[in-house]
């Protein structure tokens, strides 16, 4: 078991690329604390995962919350091992139409709420700990409609490599996930129905040179490296898992073509 006894922390650990990464490192023989702002959600992850994990309700855009639930963490298991702050959320909108409650919402959460996140847990992360930050290649490569998100994945980067330099010292690790598009529930909040958001992903998938979009458990599987000793040489990287998206974007080759060929 790659991570026996480690105590993991999982902001957003109740949905998505986060509850996979936790469901991974409970097999993998963490303990596991998870931290969500949705109850409901939150309960269903625990019963999922085993009465065993420390599951927390807490606001990643409000440091008093995540400071008393990294308090509780520590209480419980004494300190932290990995830190993976995993919540985030995604808002398309035209760049004349993005609300001012839009750009607050999107940047206190996947940004602020990583740095919020990364800060509570500081006195409790030991030599060795190892932080995995949720980067995106939308900070990259930038689509339309999407600013305000891709600013903040974009963000992620320079914070992981500022918070690398200053936790080196401490024998503390950062690195990053730069994950491509992923099958996860935050497309359903981007289309009106199940329907549309599977035509939606459909879509994307054909722009991905493997042709598909990553799963959870596979972005998990990154995590899981970056989270065990496997990795404790890497320090200050970013893994993009995108299906080449990034590095070959014209590797995509079309299925008519090729059976043509």
């Amino acid at each position: 078991m790659r991570l026996r006894n480690k105590v993991a922390v999982i902001t957003g650990g109740d949905s998505g690329i986060g509850l996979a990464s936790a469901t991974l490192f409970r097999a993998e023989g963490a303990k596991v604390a998870i931290i969500s702002n949705n109850a409901r959600t939150l309960a269903a992850a625990q019963a999922h995962l085993g009465a065993e994990v420390l599951a927390i309700e807490a606001d990643v855009t409000v440091p008093e919350t995540l400071t008393a639930a990294m308090e509780r963490i520590g209480q419980r298991f004494g300190h932290v091992d990995v830190l993976l702050p995993a919540a985030g959320i995604a808002s398309p909108s035209p760049l004349g139409a993005t609300t001012a409650q839009t750009v607050d919402r999107v940047l206190s959460i996947n940004l602020s709420g990583t740095f919020y996140t990364v800060q509570a847990a500081l006195p409790y992360l030991r030599p060795g700990a190892s932080i995995i930050l949720m980067g995106s290649i939308m900070g990259s490569i930038g689509p339309a409609g999407l600013s305000i998100y891709a600013a903040s994945k974009a963000g992620i980067v320079g914070m992981a490599r500022s918070m690398a330099c200053e936790l080196t010292p401490k024998g503390i690790r950062v690195n990053t996930i730069v994950a491509g598009a992923t099958e996860t529930a935050i497309w359903n909040g981007l289309a009106d129905t199940p329907v549309e958001a599977r035509q939606m992903m459909d879509g994307i998938a054909k722009t991905v040179p493997i042709g598909r979009l990553n799963t959870t458990e596979e972005v998990a599987e990154v995590a899981l490296f970056f989270a065990s000793d496997q990795s404790r040489t890497v320090h200050a990287a970013e893994l993009v898992v995108d299906g080449g998206c990034v590095g070959a974007p014209a590797g995509r080759i079309d299925q008519a073509e090729a059976q043509a060929a």
